[in-house]
Order: C-alpha cells, then structure tokens, then sequence
C-alpha cells in the first residue's frame, strides 16, 4: 500500500539545518530508549514532509560514541519518518575518493563496541537481514542528488565504521584498506542497523573531509576536517534540497517497509511486556 513521503534527514557533521523548508517547527519527541540528540525540524518542503535531526545536536555537543541512535531513531519513527537519509563527514581511504568528494555508502563494516546497536533483546529476540544494508532506491536518489547540483559523486562504497573519538593509527588505516573499505566514519554503525530494525529504509552519504592517515605524511587534524566541512555543507544543503525535490509523487512500498515480518523469533507467549511496550513506535506496525 502507497504511502506519502516523509523523509528524516540525519544531519552529520557541518550540517546542522535545512534550508527551504515551511511551515517549521522545533519539537522535542520523547522516546522509551531516552532523549535524542536535539529536537526535530518539522516541516515541509513543497508536498513532502521533512524531519530534520542534527545527529550530534546544534553546536555539535555530542560526541559519537555519546549519540542515542536508538533514541534519534525512534523519535523519528515517532514522527512519521517514511525513510532516512543520512549525511555524514568521512575520511577517504581510496585515493580516487578525494576530499570534497561525495560518496553514497553501500556496504557497512561495524568496528564500534559500546553502543547500544538494537531495539530487541531478551523477550522479544528480532534478526534483521542486513545483507544489504542501505536503501538501493534511496540511494540511487541520493546519488542523482548530489550529480544534479553539480558534485562530484561516488557510489558502491563500503564505510567502516570505527568507534572514535580518536582519529585511526595508520596501522589501523593501512587494515581497514586490505579489508576493501573505502571510507571511513563514526556515525554510521550502529544508526542503519537500527533503521533496519525500524523498517525505515536508509541511505547515507558520505561527505569526504579528508584522507585519513593511511598516505605517509598524512594525519587527521581538526582543524582541517572542520574546513572541509564548511566547504562540503553548502553543497549538503543543495542536495537535500534536489533529493526531494525529484521524489516520485507517490510512494511505493518497500521490502524493508516490512523486514519484521520474518525476523522475531520469540514466541507470543514469551514476549516481554515491558520490552513490548518500549517497542510500540518502531516495530508498532507488527504489535498491532
């Protein structure tokens, strides 16, 4: 069955609003897994519903292995988020990948270790496929978005994401490249795999900042990422805006509208009542 669009915009690093949209307002969305990361944009942009979220809050307080990505998740779930686009500032592990460069992610290699990375667990035990990680739909859009305003564009990328907040040795640069990543972030993981768990299809692109530290003579400043940031988040902006506006008038549905279907493995007589009802925003549709 059809549904309007509603797209959550997960704004990375040097994105921190949204240009173009009307009828906005702030609103705070209490969630069971806690608080996210700042309030929720509400808007439109023509006849698309916008919820726009800055990952690591206004003035970007948050650091990554801080973020609530359940929360951020489930709040968007909460405002009617139909799918998600993600940005984010990554490093380039290829050299073909230069800074400035916008690079949509396909494949995901998850390296962080203390983030909560699922909505289910004991009571309500859930397996998502994540063979495939992304919205190739979404993704395909996003590609388009970025050629459309004139940047330059990348697709197919495998995104490792490492816990931080620490820049990689060049060790552990140099391991990431032979395991076939391209780029590489902190935000990613655990954010798609929840969305996964949500049934909101998702896509990130990447925003390259910089070359990590695999190149001798090459190290990861601040300094230099935040410059780099200030040149991509126009361009950002630019997207977003040309993503929905060559957004299909209609809404079809989506494998990943229903990936719960065959993923919970507790029987009905064992669920959690307690879990259960924490889950009523993102997994309501099976619940019901």
């Amino acid at each position: 069955m059809a549904k309007d669009w509603c797209i959550g915009i997960i704004g990375g690093s040097g994105l921190y609003d949204i240009e173009g949209i009307e009828d906005e307002q702030w609103l705070m969305i209490d969630t069971p897994w806690g608080d996210p990361s700042d309030e929720i944009l509400c808007g439109r942009i023509g006849d698309v519903k916008i919820r726009f979220l800055p990952r690591h809050g206004r003035g970007h307080p948050i650091g990554p292995s801080e973020l609530n990505s359940r929360a951020n998740i489930d709040a968007l779930k909460r405002a009617g988020c139909t799918d998600i686009l993600a940005i984010s500032a990554v490093g380039s592990l290829r050299e073909e990948l230069e800074p400035g460069r916008f690079v949509v992610a396909e494949q995901f290699i998850d390296r962080t270790v203390h983030r909560a990375s699922s909505f289910y667990g004991n009571g309500f035990v859930t397996h998502v496929s994540m063979a495939d990680p992304v919205c190739p739909r979404l993704s395909e859009m996003a590609a388009k978005a970025v050629t459309a305003c004139k940047g330059k564009t990348a697709t197919g990328a495998t995104y490792l994401a490492m816990e931080g907040p620490q820049f990689s040795t060049r060790a552990e640069s140099r391991m990431y490249q032979s395991w076939g990543a391209d780029i590489i972030g902190m935000t990613g993981m655990p954010e798609a795999k929840l969305a996964r768990e949500a049934e909101l299809p998702y896509a990130l692109i990447g925003m390259v900042t910089d070359y990590d530290c695999w190149r001798d003579g090459d190290a990861v400043d601040v300094a230099q990422v935040v410059a780099q940031m200030q040149e991509n988040g126009q361009l950002a902006r630019e997207t977003v805006l040309k993503f929905i506006e060559k957004l299909p008038k209609t809404r079809k549905t989506s494998p990943i509208d229903t990936v719960l279907d065959d993923a919970v493995i507790t029987a009905p007589e064992e669920h959690d009542p307690a879990l259960v009802a924490k889950l009523d925003a993102v997994a309501g549709r099976i619940l019901a």
